[in-house]
């Protein structure tokens, strides 16, 4: 159907979203160390059971792959993985009216160490109070 004047690109439906489990956002630091660039304490910002966003100025590339260590938020299971990054993101934001910037990266879990994917699985399910 024709709608003259109508730009039909701003119609089209937006891309279906692709993540196979739900995600949690919550804000923790993690431990981050890969090979060739050592270790480092970064912020990551949101958790699925199949991976991260981790928050961190240095956006290792695509395809690096490292281990990351964590406490579950609202828990205290530590859990350490295998991971490997899959996208770089970079967001603005304003903080007490103040513009900001940060970079990160999309990680994807490759492997747990002992029963790491039980124990997040686990605290991914639970029941939670959302505000």
């Amino acid at each position: 159907m024709e709608y003259p004047g109508y730009d039909l690109c701003m119609t089209q439906p937006r891309p279906r979203d692709r993540r196979a489990s739900l995600r949690f956002d919550k804000v923790f630091r993690v431990m981050v160390a890969t090979e060739g660039y050592g270790e480092l304490q970064a912020v990551a910002r949101n958790i699925s059971a199949g991976g991260m966003m981790i928050e961190t100025a240095l956006p290792f590339p695509l395809g690096t792959e490292m281990t990351v260590a964590f406490e579950m938020p609202d828990s205290h299971a530590a859990i350490t993985a295998r991971a490997e990054v899959k996208n770089h993101y970079a967001f603005n934001y304003c903080e007490s009216g103040e513009p900001r910037s940060a970079r990160g990266i999309g990680v994807r879990f490759l492997e747990f160490v002992e029963d790491g994917d039980r124990v997040l699985r686990s605290s991914l399910t639970r029941a939670r109070t959302l505000h």
